[in-house]
């Protein structure tokens, strides 16, 4: 994990020292793009109390809607394992893909064709400028690790999973695991 850099497919770790922030308090974001002009990603573990037909009401769907950070609220953003079956999918890695044709995904879903381990929905995306991540990374405000569970990741995150990020790096972190979520409530 240390020396990692930030590239499409790694996994941020909000660190401790965040706790308080209300957008990244306790996130992991998966980085979907990392370049020159700036990074793009999505909180995988904070589910809304929604579901896509509270969005999309032509579409009888279960299936639960994430907040995938501050950015363009007002959009729906998706990654998904089922590129053979979604047109113009773009590769982040490891099997993960984002995006692709939005009528082919609906008339699947109005099939009951995708499931919840093949695509994640997101209510905006968690974005940086230029050099911005990294000056966050500078000031310890992320700790970067690999996606060892590669696609798998889709739908396979629960609300815990910040507290199972920090038990697995250990040390100081394991204090962090079980703090509250507001320090000030304690």
């Amino acid at each position: 994990m240390i020396g990692l850099k930030p590239t499409k497919g790694v996994l941020l770790v909000a660190e401790p020292s965040i706790i308080g922030d209300v957008s990244f308090n306790r996130s992991v974001v998966l980085l979907a793009e990392h370049n020159e002009n700036g990074s793009v990603g999505f909180i995988l573990n904070k589910p809304l109390e929604y579901c896509l037909r509270d969005f999309i009401p032509e579409i009888d769907s279960e299936l639960k809607v994430y907040n995938g950070g501050p950015v363009e609220q007002d959009n729906l953003y998706f990654i998904h394992r089922v590129p053979e079956l979604i047109p113009n999918s773009i590769e982040i890695s490891n099997g993960i893909y984002w995006g692709g044709d939005f009528n082919t995904i609906l008339g699947m879903l109005q099939n009951d064709e995708l499931k919840e381990d093949q695509i994640q929905f997101f209510l905006g995306y968690s974005g940086w400028s230029s050099e911005q991540l990294e000056d966050e990374l500078e000031v310890n405000s992320w700790v970067i690790t690999k996606n060892e569970a590669k696609n798998d990741i889709i739908g396979g995150c629960c609300e815990n999973f910040w507290k199972e990020k920090m038990l697995e790096f250990g040390g100081d972190y394991v204090l962090w695991s079980n703090a509250p979520e507001n320090p000030n409530l304690n």
